[in-house]
Parts: structure tokens; sequence; C-alpha cells
């Protein structure tokens, strides 16, 4: 019955690195969604699992003090060995025999022999050898539990689960960040996905009053250095956010998404330094941005060239 307890207190402890693995990552945030009854409930069933490892403890000394009372009253049982050295004996150190003894002689591999040095083998204690047992049973369930009776995600499979649950996680940050853009925040991005993706927008609403070379028309000119409301990517944020209603520009903050209003508004600078049709003539004054904010117009015609 002791070595059956030993054995699956072994196979407990072994199996602690796999639960590790498996439950590290979403323990806290279950914790945190717990609410007050639960975490007293928690805190509840600590106190209980540490008040049972008190009274094993006070067990443990009570049995000690009792067979050394026992000893003390009967002398023909001071010779005996106490029940801790009994079960170190047996399932920690084991029975290990003097250097010398016959036995272990006995033990002595000749063919093992080199230089005149002789490989003995080793006594196994007992703990290692459950241990030892113990990992060869979680082993070999472990391998039919996942590999033959597929109840369980392989290595492979949860990596490959943590890599897609990363990449929705990575989705949802880019689209927080992307909806939290706004005139204080935005940048001018440069990229050739976001240019054309501010082509596209900036062909589908701006051509009717701004060209579609962004010379002009209705509205002013926005490849010169002339600007009415200013020339920074949070100015040109700011003006399609909002609009300039008495100028018969409207707002596109219901319409466009932050993201594709910074989109649209980079893509508005890079036509900066182009040459179109027919240009309508300056409005505003000249605007010299801040070498951080201005749009590279050495390369905007090759921009605007490739994503056309």
């Amino acid at each position: 019955m002791k070595k059956l307890f030993s054995l699956l207190a072994l196979l407990t402890l072994t199996s602690f690195p796999v639960w590790a693995q498996t439950e590290e990552s979403n323990w806290y945030t279950q914790l945190q969604a717990m609410d007050s009854g639960q975490l007293t409930l928690l805190v509840i069933l600590g106190v209980v699992l540490v008040v049972i490892v008190l009274l094993l403890i006070l067990m443990v000394y009570l049995m000690s003090f009792m067979a050394e009372v026992l000893r003390k009253e009967d002398p023909s049982l001071a010779n005996e060995p106490s029940w801790w050295e009994s079960f170190k004996e047996r399932f920690v150190t084991g029975q290990v025999d003097e250097v010398g003894g016959k036995e272990e002689k006995a033990k002595m591999m000749s063919d093992h022999s080199y230089d005149g040095i002789t490989e003995l083998d080793n006594f196994m204690p007992p703990w290692l050898q459950y241990v030892f047992i113990g990992t060869v049973v979680f082993g070999v369930v472990y391998f039919v539990n996942y590999s033959v009776l597929d109840n369980g995600p392989t290595g492979v499979e949860e990596y490959e689960e943590e890599l897609r649950v990363e990449a929705v996680a990575a989705e949802a940050r880019k689209a927080s960040m992307a909806a939290g853009i706004d005139e204080n925040s935005v940048v001018f991005d440069e990229s050739a996905a976001a240019l054309a993706a501010g082509k596209s927008i900036y062909d589908t609403n701006c051509v009717a009053c701004h060209a579609a070379d962004g010379g002009g028309g209705v509205g002013p000119n926005l490849t010169d250095e002339y600007w009415l409301h200013g020339g920074s990517i949070k100015d040109v944020f700011s003006v399609v956010k909002y609009g300039v209603v008495e100028k018969g520009m409207i707002p596109w903050q219901d319409q466009l998404s932050p993201e594709q209003i910074q989109q649209v508004s980079s893509f508005i600078l890079s036509l900066k330094g182009t040459t179109p049709a027919q240009p309508k003539a300056p409005q505003g004054e000249p605007f010299s941005a801040a070498p951080a904010e201005s749009a590279p117009v050495t390369d905007s015609t090759a921009v605007v060239a490739t994503i056309e």
C-alpha cells in the first residue's frame, strides 16, 4: 500500500511541469476574471489546505513522540529502528552494504575494467527507482493519450494554436491602435500599402474637387507648397476629419476610419512636388515642414507612378 501511495505521489509530481505548461498562459487571466465570492472561496480552500498540511506535520510529530516514549518504556524496542528510519530505508536511501561487503564485490563488473580500474554496478536508491518507473509510466500514458488516442493537441498543434491566437491578438492590437489615431497621434505613413490605400480613398472621394493628379479644381492645388490650413500631416488629417464646411469641404470622420484618414492624408502629402496637368494657382501661405513631418519630395513622383 505504501509503495502504491509513493508511486502515485511521484506520478503527481512529475505531472506538475505539464500542467504548468498548459495553464501558465491563462491562470493569471482566470484569477483576474474571478469575482469577490470566487476569490473568497479560493482563499478559504487555501486556508483549509494549509490546515491539512499542518495537521499532517503534527501527526508525524506525534507518531515520532509516541515511538520514542514506547522505546523508553520497553527496553527491548530500543534497538528497533523508528518508523521514520524504516520508511527512509525502504523508500529513500535503501539498504546499502558497507564497502568491501560480499554482495558489493559480487557486483563488480570485470568486463569494464580499464587500467586496473573496475567499475561497480552502483546501488540505485529506491526513490530514484520510483522516479524512473514514474517517468516510464507517464511517458507511456502521454504517448498513448496524445499520439494513439488523439485525445489532446500535440506539441506542433499547440504551437500552431499559439501562433493563431497571437495573430488574432496582433490584429486586435493593430485595430485598437488604428482606432486610436487622431490629429495628435497621426504620423506620415510612407509605406507602399498605406499610400496605395490612401490613393484608393482619394480616387473615390477627392478627385471631384482636387483632380486625379492633385492639381486642384473646386478645391486647392495639393502639389505645391502653399496651404490654406497648414501643410503638416496633423493639419491635413484635421482638415479631412473635421472638414471646412464654410468652403465646401465636408467632414469625413463619419465615413472614414481614423486609419483611412491617416492613409489618405499621407497620400495627399506624397503628391507634393509632383507636376499636375493643369495646376491651380497657389492659395494660402507657403508651408515649410519639419524634417520629421515632410514628405520625401524627390521620390514622390516615383511613388505615385508605382501606385498607379
